[in-house]
């Protein structure tokens, strides 16, 4: 970021903080170590994630301020304008808007993991974007779904989203794919009448069989991770 690009932003005054003030706070945390490891999960900025919390956690909520640093394009500011916004604020074409502008990986997650599924709204936009046929946008929609089957499941037509999984999800676009193969994963998770039929899909279709794990962290394989949490459970509850 240049010294001086938000200076015109300085009027846009938020209890005692301007947008310019922030950009030049984050500028100072920029770590050119830790923009080569974000860019490499394409994430294009250089701000340590505990730095940016602490910092949202000293502005507290302003809604006001979040949208300033929302409009600078900026990835920094957009993901400490996650942090600080009010996310039942939003109205549902905004958060259409704000997806659709979100580029960086980062952005995308936290706007929908952090705001849109905190916003009454959320259930509207999940239809929405499931359909859409641009595949990062579906891939919200997705994502949405995955937190439905977990946490409320009821008028979900499970098998109807397995027929689409194992239509759709060997051929999907990376995250998309991704956003599917989540959603597999915690159909066989949370529903024992769904698990072999997921299983099945997943060993068939073999999505994520290859993708490299660290020691100790739970392969995303469908089938591998569906029997790893339903063991996990099983033994907390015994």
């Amino acid at each position: 970021m240049r010294e001086g690009q938000y200076e015109g932003q300085e009027d846009q005054v938020t209890g005692a903080t301007t947008v310019a003030q922030v950009m030049a706070e984050l500028a100072g945390l920029d770590d050119p170590k830790a923009r080569r490891v974000n860019e490499k999960h394409g994430d294009d900025h250089g701000v340590n994630l505990g730095k940016l919390r602490a910092l949202a956690k000293r502005l507290k909520t302003q809604q006001e301020l979040a949208v300033g640093l929302w409009a600078t394009d900026d990835t920094a500011a957009r993901l400490l304008a996650i942090l600080i916004c009010r996310p039942k604020a939003f109205g549902p074409g905004e958060l259409d808007t704000m997806l659709r502008e979100a580029r960086a990986p980062k952005v995308h997650d936290w706007l929908v993991n952090y705001v849109v599924k905190k916003n009454p709204h959320s259930e509207e936009l999940r239809l929405a974007w499931s359909a859409d046929p641009d595949p990062v946008v579906a891939s919200a929609g997705w994502a949405l779904t995955t937190e439905r089957v977990a946490k409320r499941p009821e008028g979900l037509d499970l098998p109807g989203l397995l027929d689409v999984i194992e239509a759709e999800m060997k051929d999907a676009p990376d995250r998309l794919q991704w956003a599917m193969n989540h959603c597999l994963a915690q159909i066989g998770i949370e529903h024992a009448e769904y698990r072999a039929r997921a299983i099945g899909i997943g060993e068939r279709l073999e999505v994520l069989k290859d993708y490299p794990t660290p020691p100790n962290c739970t392969s995303p394989f469908a089938p591998v991770w569906i029997a790893e949490l339903v063991r996990r459970r099983e033994g907390q509850e015994g």
